[in-house]
């Protein structure tokens, strides 16, 4: 069985269809690792795009973002004090829905987009390893551990030696080049910084990339 890991897609659907296009055939498996959304110009098609392919591929697996996480909070009210500082402004525009609405905007979003929203999983493990957004939390079992870690860790995580029994594979922290460490792989290569949208094809350890779509500068803490 193989399996193929994808990164961070950030609304760069022209990156990720391209992507696809190089893999779709070679894995069992399709795993996206969270933020589909947020900075780049596509995050509606993007999660369109996504919805399309259960319809068509046997076996993908959608993980959560801390994007799709400060999404979901926007559209429901419950936080939107960071959402529109960290690209969430292109993600309303291509839903057509203004910064200054308010209330409860989940009926503004398509009822299929919403759904696949609230189905994203925080982990999946298969034989190949672990697939996680952000990181684990070593020490903790993976059945035990929580959304602050999944979605939003770095360096506790990236910094740590710990054996997790297989490799961990994230995106959330961006590097120029996939992060390949004994007990971690991280495979955000910053496509919507103008760096490149990666796949990871298991257990080859192949990587295939495809160019990104934007020019933001990269992350500060690079």
């Amino acid at each position: 069985m193989k399996t193929c890991v994808i990164g961070d897609i950030h609304g760069c659907r022209a990156s990720l269809t391209a992507l696809l296009d190089k893999v779709i055939d070679q894995a069992d498996t399709l795993i996206f690792l969270g933020d589909y959304v947020d900075r780049g110009p596509d995050s509606k098609q993007v999660i369109e795009t996504l919805i399309q392919l259960q319809k068509t591929h046997p076996r993908p697996i959608f993980l959560k973002g801390n994007h799709e996480l400060m999404f979901y909070n926007y559209l429901i009210g419950t936080d939107r004090s960071i959402f529109l500082r960290v690209g969430g402004l292109q993600t309303l525009n291509s839903y057509n829905i203004s910064p200054q609405a308010d209330g409860n905007l989940l009926d503004l979003l398509p009822s299929a987009h919403i759904a696949f929203i609230e189905s994203l999983a925080l982990y999946y493990e298969d034989q190949q390893g672990i697939y996680v957004h952000a990181g684990l939390q070593p020490g903790r079992h993976l059945s035990q551990q929580t959304p602050d870690w999944c979605l939003w860790v770095r360096d506790r995580f990236i910094r740590s030696s710990h054996d997790f029994g297989k490799p961990v594979i994230f995106g959330h922290t961006v590097f120029r080049e996939p992060l390949i460490e004994d007990n971690k792989i991280g495979i955000d290569t910053g496509a919507v910084y103008g760096g490149k949208l990666t796949a990871l094809l298991l257990p080859d350890m192949e990587f295939i990339q495809v160019d990104g779509e934007q020019k933001h500068p990269f992350p500060g803490y690079l």
